[in-house]
């Protein structure tokens, strides 16, 4: 029967199926592996150092999208692309090694678009969104009924299946950093998308300086201003002290002039953003150059570090799926005490 089988594989493989090629492939090794793959199954000690390898092993590499090469592309789409076409107007951050939807192997960022009058129809999604304002003034996001101002610097998030909706008034063009944890979604094939009926959720205007979804870069730039350190770091946290999500986190920091940030190397994968100032970061060895409104990603456990240029402070923004490791329990960094990750028992 093994015989059988294995010369049914090499007669469709095989032009004729030749009697030479049928011996080539007639060991008693190569004969089970033709009966296991008859039966889709595979062998595991074939692939056991790919699928448990010894250290993390991301797809995704550094990469770096400079704002000012982009830009004009993203304007270009605004003329000729409408709103009622795209639904939303995206540039999406795809990495080298990847396709869409991967910045990292677990983050997606792209570059919205909204043009005066405009409006990204309202929807709703599983997926889970924050939003960096990099450019223009006027425009708004509505979440669930409630509508807030959009101003360069803040934070935005849009919760889990919570209607939205965003559009802009007046002039300019309204630019903004879109975070999701869409590359989720093709490991848990389990996201949900529906479409309002209308192009905006009926909402009403709120106080943005006191929504539970918007955080105001004047006030996390004061908190980072406030302390002493060369290089500062905060988390953007909910009031009782959470994490923004259970799948995507964030913060922003600071580097004085001429400094650097301490060499990391962690699990997280993370997506910055370069709010104000200059400088270079060094991930996994490669030196990547960056200054304003430039965003780049780190896989992954690449170690990486972040130095200002002289006489310019940086400020970054980065968000990162540390909530969801953390949550796994797969967060870790190179200075993580290996025996308490054992799990009690």
């Amino acid at each position: 029967m093994a015989t059988q089988v294995l010369t049914t594989a090499v007669s469709r493989s095989v032009p004729n199926g030749s009697q030479d090629n049928e011996q080539k492939l007639s060991s008693p090794t190569e004969i089970l592996l033709a009966d296991l793959e008859s039966q889709h199954t595979k062998p595991l000690w074939a692939q056991m150092s790919k699928l448990n390898p010894a250290l993390p092993n991301p797809t995704a590499v550094p990469h770096l999208w400079q704002y000012d090469n982009i830009r004009p592309h993203l304007l270009r789409a605004g003329e000729l692309i409408s709103e009622k076409q795209a639904e939303r107007r995206v540039a999406m951050l795809v990495n080298p090694a990847r396709t869409a939807p991967y910045t990292t192997d677990t983050l997606y960022a792209g570059l919205q678009l909204v043009m005066p009058d405009e409006t990204a129809p309202a929807h709703r999604h599983t997926a889970f969104a924050m939003r960096f304002i990099i450019e223009g003034s006027g425009g708004f996001t509505a979440v669930h009924g409630r509508r807030v101002a959009m101003t360069r610097g803040d934070v935005i998030l849009t919760p889990t299946w919570n209607w939205h909706d965003h559009g802009k008034d007046g002039s300019g063009p309204m630019i903004w950093l879109d975070g999701l944890d869409l590359p989720s979604f093709v490991h848990f094939p389990v996201h949900f998308v529906e479409h309002y009926k209308e192009s905006r959720y009926p909402s009403a205007d709120v106080d943005t300086s006191a929504s539970q979804i918007v955080f105001p870069w004047v006030r996390m730039k004061k908190a980072l201003d406030g302390e002493g350190d060369d290089w500062m770091a905060k988390r953007y946290l909910r009031g009782d002290g959470s994490e923004v999500s259970k799948t995507l986190g964030g913060g922003a920091e600071r580097l004085n002039g001429g400094k650097s940030s301490p060499a990391t190397q962690e699990t997280a994968s993370s997506v910055y953003h370069v709010i104000e100032g200059s400088g270079h970061s060094v991930i996994d060895g490669e030196i990547i150059r960056w200054k304003r409104s430039d965003t780049f990603c780190i896989p992954a456990w690449k170690e990486y570090q972040h130095f200002a240029d002289k006489e310019e402070t940086v400020y970054l923004y980065r968000f990162d799926d540390k909530p969801m490791l953390s949550a796994l329990g797969f967060y870790r960094t190179k200075d993580t005490d290996l025996e308490g990750l054992a799990t009690p028992h």
